[in-house]
């Protein structure tokens, strides 16, 4: 049974950094696009970030573009999401997802329903 588990959450101010993990269980986590969300009460979730299966390439949502970088290592089995220069419409939880190619996969995947593994989640909080 595959699993994410998000850390690295919490409160910061506007204009400080956090760097989210999502450390996930399996062997063939390096086979895997894998993608950040994130989601603010009665809001869908939205798209955030994606990083193909080798860490080659990688897709943002605009309003995240040169603030947040996506990276990953197989080694660790682990996707990071390091966040700078944040402001206080960052604050949501954020979730890391995988896309499984043995269900299909093509990148950049910016719909949640094409994910096939998700996290709980952890909840990054911005103060103004």
């Amino acid at each position: 049974q595959v699993q994410l588990v998000e850390s690295g959450g919490g409160l910061e101010q506007a204009g400080g950094s956090l760097r989210l993990s999502c450390a996930a269980s399996g062997r063939a986590f390096g086979k895997w696009n894998m993608g950040w969300f994130r989601q603010t009460p009665g809001k869908e979730r939205e798209f955030v970030a994606e990083i193909n299966w080798s860490g080659g390439t990688t897709y943002y949502t605009d309003s995240v573009k040169g603030r947040f970088t996506i990276s990953r290592d197989n080694a660790k089995n682990t996707v990071f999401l390091q966040m700078n220069s944040l402001k206080p419409e960052d604050t949501a939880v954020y979730t890391c997802a995988a896309d499984d190619p043995k269900y299909g996969s093509s990148f950049p995947e910016t719909q949640k329903s094409e994910y096939d593994y998700w996290g709980q989640g952890t909840q990054v909080t911005v103060s103004s």
